[in-house]
């Protein structure tokens, strides 16, 4: 039964696509979340985000998809492309919102510019995903709506499902077996984001703070706001996790720590929607794991 699944899975890594398990008939990466991570076997260097795990040595992905009848999904920054996903319109949206391929139709008029012909993918809700090849060297993140209404793209951070895969809605079939083509300079243009200047990490530290903790916050948010593209929401993670406890013993306030962080993952790079739920997520653990003080 996973034989169709596992030649999608090849197929993807023979274009040189980085391929990761999805959970059976869903679009959700297989595995434990990040806050849940045990730190062993393959992360007993650290947790290992699906971007990292996804691998195209047939070996490896003969023994995964032999194993269960995975979906697949194609980690699209490692495998060098930028997806733009087109949307249908939902239920629940606004009466006159335009679908995903209304919206990039509009798009490309006012660039002046055709609709793209490139490698297309029909998604399980009756969307579309237009393969690109990005740029050497640039490495753009995955948006949402930026473009237009309906019109997102996956890259660097995110994931597209495989052709080939099946959700309970449908499945997910190439419609255009077309070579992929570049990335146009216009979508490159209109996703490259502005140069931001460097924010300098404000540290409102409550006056009963120790100076053990300030010196600690000062130093794990100084880590973040520096940390590289490709590791900043794994350093916000661990930085917060990290300062947890000093929440838990009542050195700091939760809301202090918040904003610190909140500032210093803004000023590295991240969305503030990312640093919130890696926060959030980060806190509650160490907060709720805490070992006394005394035993610390």
């Amino acid at each position: 039964m996973n034989n169709h699944l596992l030649h999608a899975a090849l197929a993807a890594a023979e274009r040189g696509w980085p391929v990761f398990p999805l959970r059976p008939g869903d679009k959700r990466p297989a595995g434990h979340a990040e806050a849940n991570c045990p730190g062993t076997g393959r992360c007993a260097g650290g947790h290992l985000v699906p971007e990292q795990r996804a691998t195209t040595d047939p070996d490896l992905i003969r023994a995964a998809w032999s194993m269960r009848p995975y979906n697949v999904g194609i980690a699209t920054g490692p495998a060098g492309l930028l997806v733009v996903d087109l949307d249908t319109v939902k239920a629940k949206d606004v009466k006159g919102t335009p679908d995903g391929a209304t919206s990039l139709e509009a798009l490309c008029e006012r660039a002046g510019q055709a609709v793209p012909a490139t490698y297309r993918v029909r998604t399980a809700g009756g969307g579309e995903h237009l393969y690109f090849a990005a740029q050497d060297g640039v490495r753009l993140r995955s948006t949402a709506s930026r473009l237009a209404p309906k019109v997102d793209t996956r890259g660097w951070g995110g994931y597209v499902v495989a052709p080939g895969s099946t959700l309970p809605s449908g499945s997910y079939d190439v419609l255009d077996d077309a070579p992929v083509a570049e990335l146009p300079a216009w979508l490159l243009e209109a996703l490259t984001p502005p140069e931001k200047p460097v924010r300098p990490v404000r540290l409102a530290m409550p006056t009963r703070a120790s100076r053990y903790a300030d010196v600690v916050l000062e130093r794990e948010t100084a880590a973040v706001a520096s940390a590289k593209e490709g590791g900043r929401e794994a350093e916000l993670f661990r930085a917060a996790r990290a300062v947890g406890r000093l929440v838990a013993w009542g050195d700091l306030d939760r809301h202090v720590v918040e904003e610190a962080f909140q500032a210093a993952g803004e000023s590295a790079g991240l969305r503030p929607a990312e640093c919130r739920s890696t926060l959030r997520s980060a806190l509650d653990w160490s907060i709720r794991t805490a070992r006394p003080r005394e035993t610390a």
